[in-house]
């Protein structure tokens, strides 16, 4: 994190050009003339006018990509060249990083620290790993009969429409481009209208590095419009989507409506944080769950919102996380003292002060917070907030909140916390806390999670692969695995 004050950020804020066009084909694209206000949660003021797709930008769009992939060079490179292509994204993506992270805090809220040290390193290491990683591929060729010769290739799948949520806009873009564009396809990519400038920059920038025209579009535009037109699209091969469980419904309809493009969701999630007796550490444990939910203003979908601890710890573990978050420093994004900024807008706010409200009608205390906070900003601000005595059929132990909201549940035994934790629609991930090596086996194979964290939350590297069950999804993103999102396997049998 660079050595920039709080008054100099500022400055920065309002000597940025956010250019809001759409980026097809290599160049920017005004579209048809129809904009949408951008507007920043810090103070609800405009940052500038975005380009409104609908049809006929991500008609241009799709068309570009499949060109590129059709005719165009990217899928015919080497994999060593395109390697290449992708560190010179990563380069460039690190000269530029000041200002992609001013430009995410200033869009969603995040705070500055967290954008440029998180949100940042996270989009340039995976560029950097997809590119040291597509040259180490190899096809199959299994053993058969002396007069045969069976191959099996992985080939690249075609025109990928990525479209990615508001929390981590880059981190999420970057899981899905990265690999997809190792891997030899184009792609298409949707952000969320409420965090389009972003996207937009690292499209600009990826051209700028070398990318060839067509190889990566980004669209500006409404989920139901411009969303809707890239998932009904005949001429898109893969739709990678991460989001709502109720919007990836959609996009499997699109599918099925069009031409039954591969689907990969990356979806909500409830995900419990299981902290038994012999934690090793309980104040690490409590730090951790306030961490875990309160970081990036728990608009997370796989933050801790369900802490489930056993009764005779409850009390000791609550008391601290409650402590911790009063001690919460909540402000201004692009102050790098603020631990938690602004939620990303005023009708998200709204969404979770309901849950919240609905939370108190139904009988759950409230420990801290539930209140709104810094209202003379403009700004999209909500306290850290905290609920004990929650029932599991409670909406707040139900429904995926995405705030600053932690409900609290207890347990008497292992068997019982397994049953509250799987006593969701969701999959996504899970936390566990026990010094028992068996207990640590035995309690995350039985959780319906595509991961669990022991002793730990939100750890790991580019290595491994992310992404949920039942219904926080399919498929994988990172890791050598999210590359089979986008490639087809072929196999050819040749007869001696």
């Amino acid at each position: 994190m660079p050595d920039v004050t709080h008054e100099e950020w500022q400055r920065h804020a309002k000597s940025l050009d956010l250019v809001g066009a759409h980026h097809i084909d290599g160049v920017d694209e005004g579209g048809g003339g129809a904009t949408f206000a951008a507007v920043s949660p810090r103070d609800g003021q405009v940052l500038t006018q975005v380009a409104d797709g609908g049809q006929a930008e991500v008609d241009l769009a799709v068309a570009a990509a499949r060109r590129a992939f059709d005719s165009g060079p990217w899928p015919r490179l080497t994999p060593v060249e395109r390697g290449r292509a992708l560190l010179r994204v990563a380069d460039l993506l690190e000269e530029r990083r000041a200002e992609l992270a001013l430009t995410v805090s200033l869009e969603m809220g995040k705070p500055i620290t967290d954008a440029y040290a998180i949100e940042l390193r996270a989009l340039i290491n995976t560029f950097r790993f997809y590119g040291q990683l597509a040259d180490k591929l190899t096809d199959e060729s299994p053993h058969t009969a002396p007069d045969a010769l069976a191959l099996v290739t992985r080939e690249p799948a075609g025109v990928v429409g990525a479209v990615v949520p508001w929390n981590f806009p880059l981190t999420l873009a970057g899981w899905k481009v990265a690999p997809a564009l190792a891997a030899g396809c184009t792609v298409v990519l949707k952000p969320s209208e409420n965090s389009p400038l972003s996207a937009l920059l690292l499209g600009r920038i990826a051209t700028e590095a070398g990318l060839p025209p067509g190889v990566l579009n980004v669209v500006g535009g409404n989920g139901p419009v411009a969303g809707r037109a890239l998932g009904l699209h005949p001429d898109v091969d893969v739709l990678a989507f991460t989001g709502s469980t109720a919007v990836g419904r959609h996009f499997l309809r699109y599918s099925a409506d069009s031409n039954l493009k591969r689907v990969w969701l990356e979806l909500g999630g409830k995900s419990p944080n299981i902290i038994l007796p012999d934690a090793p550490d309980l104040e690490q444990a409590a730090a951790t769950a306030a961490w875990g939910i309160f970081f990036n203003q728990g608009e997370m979908c796989t933050a801790p919102s369900r802490l489930l601890v056993h009764s005779s710890i409850a009390d000791r573990v609550t008391e601290a996380i409650v402590r911790r978050a009063g001690e919460l420093r909540v402000g201004d994004p692009l102050d790098p003292a603020t631990e938690m900024g602004a939620l990303v807008g005023e009708s998200h706010l709204a969404r979770v002060q309901d849950h919240i409200a609905t939370g108190l009608a139904e009988g759950a205390r409230l420990l801290t917070g539930g209140s709104r906070v810094l209202t003379d900003t403009g700004g999209s601000f909500l306290e850290p907030t905290v609920f004990d005595r929650v029932d599991p059929g409670m909406r707040l132990a139900r429904e995926e909140i995405f705030g600053p909201v932690l409900s609290v549940l207890t347990f008497d035994d292992a068997d019982e916390a397994v049953r509250l934790a799987n006593a969701t629609e969701y999959g996504l991930a899970a936390g566990l806390w026990t010094s028992d090596l068996s207990t640590a086996h035995q309690v995350s194979r039985a959780l319906k999670a595509g991961t669990v964290w022991v002793n730990c939350y939100e750890e790991g590297d580019l290595t491994v692969p992310f992404g949920g069950m039942k219904q926080s999804g399919n498929g994988r993103d990172k890791s050598v695995h999210a590359l089979e999102k986008y490639t087809e396997l072929k196999t050819t049998w040749i007869q001696l």
